[in-house]
């Protein structure tokens, strides 16, 4: 069950470590993703959010820093084959990863296909079992508040650690109300993830209070360092 943050008595170091630094534009180089990887050593975020070519590039550096090594499965549209999807979990296990983000077939879900969206997902979550935590990236942008609530349930019956509004290469990320719905829709061993927007300390305190306790996002220090300066 996950421990709830409360924004009133939130640390840095508490802040930090709800940060997955997102590393995922497809123009980055080598040099640019270790810029980024050293950045999140430095603040000693959570975890950072890697394409599967850069992973061992990513284990190798982050090795030893306590800040989690984390990739994508299925990105940014969820539309690969489940057994590919399998596939990938399990390489990427097999260099190092230890956090999947994940995404679910969107048209399936909104074909009425909850069969094969739990399976889907299931295939990853087995694979991954004991061995990393799963997200699920349920990509809200294209479903109703139904659909919403169908996903989210759907990701809990095939075991997964997390629920997460958005790739960040939908139309649309969330919005606050989106979040509590997610929240409300899943029981507590469940945790929220919210992506694709939290960009300043005043949004990611507010994702915070409605429940979620990682954050993904490209603007970590920025987000930290104005916790810090308010607090000083």
């Amino acid at each position: 069950m996950f421990q709830a943050l409360n924004i009133h008595t939130l640390t840095y170091e508490q802040l930090a470590k709800t940060m997955d630094h997102s590393i995922l534009p497809p123009d980055l180089t080598e040099a640019d993703v270790i810029v980024q990887l050293e950045l999140a050593m430095r603040y000693n975020v959570a975890a950072v959010a890697v394409k599967p070519c850069e992973l061992p590039l990513a284990v190798s550096v982050l090795r030893g820093s306590g800040v989690n090594a984390g990739v994508t499965v299925g990105f940014p549209h969820g539309v690969n084959t489940t057994a590919t999807k399998a596939f990938e979990a399990e390489d990427a296990l097999n260099s190092g990863a230890t956090e999947l983000d994940m995404v679910i077939n969107v048209g399936k879900l909104r074909a009425g296909k909850l069969d094969y969206v739990r399976d889907d997902i299931k295939a990853v979550v087995d694979v991954a079992k004991g061995r990393a935590i799963v997200k699920v990236i349920i990509e809200i942008a294209y479903l109703t508040n139904e659909q919403k609530v169908t996903a989210c349930k759907l990701v809990e019956e095939a075991g997964a650690d997390f629920v997460k509004n958005s790739s960040g290469y939908a139309p649309s990320g969330y919005t606050i109300e989106d979040l509590k719905l997610m929240r409300a829709s899943v029981s507590p061993q469940v945790r929220v993830k919210a992506s694709a927007g939290v960009r300043t300390l005043d949004a990611a305190l507010a994702v915070i209070e409605v429940g979620c306790v990682r954050i993904g996002t490209i603007a970590s220090a920025v987000i930290l360092d104005e916790f810090a300066r308010r607090q000083a």
